[in-house]
């Protein structure tokens, strides 16, 4: 999926839609992509003369890569945080590096959903995070 057709089923917008690309795999694995902006505003003050993308956003990133593993749903569903456990910083993320995501379910309890995610730069593993879901209806 490009951005236009993430735009089409994800609600996010900029400047929070962290995602340039996704696809389902056949192994049942979500990949995505996002090249972080030259100078997002989360790198303002975050730090001066050496920005660093905040774990935060590392982490919204995996979530919103997620999507790709529940695109089905998005016609009748939000998709929602419902937590965040087992969060591992491993590297730092900068402006203009290309961060690529795989993300895959866990396990499905009732509405929701468990995944894992794993955030990696030029190859080196940068964030990972076990991420709780929740599948609610649009209103």
């Amino acid at each position: 999926m490009t951005r236009e057709e993430i735009k089409a089923v994800l609600p996010h917008r900029e400047p929070m839609l962290l995602l340039d690309s996704a696809c389902l795999g056949p192994d049942g694995v979500a990949h995505a992509s996002y090249r972080i902006p030259e100078d997002p505003f989360y790198c303002h003050g975050h730090f001066p003369g050496n920005p660093i993308v905040p774990g935060v956003i590392l982490c919204e990133i995996m979530a919103q890569s997620c999507f790709t593993l529940f695109i089905e749903a998005f016609k009748d569903h939000l998709i929602l945080y419902r937590g965040l456990d087992a969060v591992k910083f491993r590297g730092t993320v900068h402006p203009g590096d290309l961060c690529e995501i795989n993300a895959t379910l866990v396990e499905h309890k009732s509405s929701l959903y468990i995944c894992e995610a794993v955030l990696s730069v030029a190859g080196k593993r940068c964030a990972q995070a076990q991420i709780t879901l929740a599948l609610t209806p649009k209103e």
